[in-house]
């Protein structure tokens, strides 16, 4: 299994008891949809190695407790602090304007108006406020990901119509004006 094939489920931070379980950070807004885990993949030197899944139990909203299938010590001390990853085939299909945000890097977006605000290089989702950064005209632009500005997402034609304030693509685009 390759990692451009997988998406980032959460990490294993630690172990729990003494009979080799370990506890999965999920990094996920539904966490119900992992409930029935049957494998995971977890990162260890670069590579993707499957673990498989014995039971699970919830300790947390976030957080499952995971048996291993003939777990050992030296298992359990290898997926300790690893990134965890399950394929992308496993995620659900979505639709209407629902997405996954790793599959709309490359999408453009366009304001009400279909004015281009730019095409998705990556999303930021590690502060407050999610936001696109996008590249226009060789300039990075920030827009806001607010699910109530999103008119329409297109996968046919890879793009995202939102209601783009008046105004937020010019600051990044228009030269400032120095103070007199």
């Amino acid at each position: 299994m390759k990692k451009e094939d997988c998406y980032l489920l959460g990490k294993i931070t630690r172990r729990h008891g003494l009979a080799g379980n370990v506890i999965l950070k999920l990094d996920t807004d539904q966490p119900e949809l992992y409930r029935n885990l049957d494998s995971i993949f977890v990162e260890i030197n670069g590579l993707l190695v499957p673990f498989f899944i014995e039971k699970t139990s919830w300790s947390k909203l976030d957080a499952v407790n995971i048996a291993f299938k003939n777990s050992s010590e030296a298992l359990v001390d290898q997926s300790l602090n690893k990134d965890v990853y399950l394929p992308l085939t496993s995620l659900p299909k979505l639709k209407g304007n629902q997405f996954y945000y790793h599959e709309v890097i490359g999408y453009e977006i366009f304001d009400q108006n279909d004015t281009n605000c730019g095409v998705i290089r990556s999303v930021n989702d590690q502060t407050a406020q999610n936001y696109f950064v996008t590249n226009l005209d060789g300039k990075e632009v920030v827009i806001p990901l607010i699910k109530d500005w999103i008119i329409e997402v297109n996968r046919e034609e890879r793009f995202i119509k939102m209601q783009v304030p008046e105004g937020l693509v010019d600051v990044y685009l228009v030269p400032s004006k120095k103070d007199e």
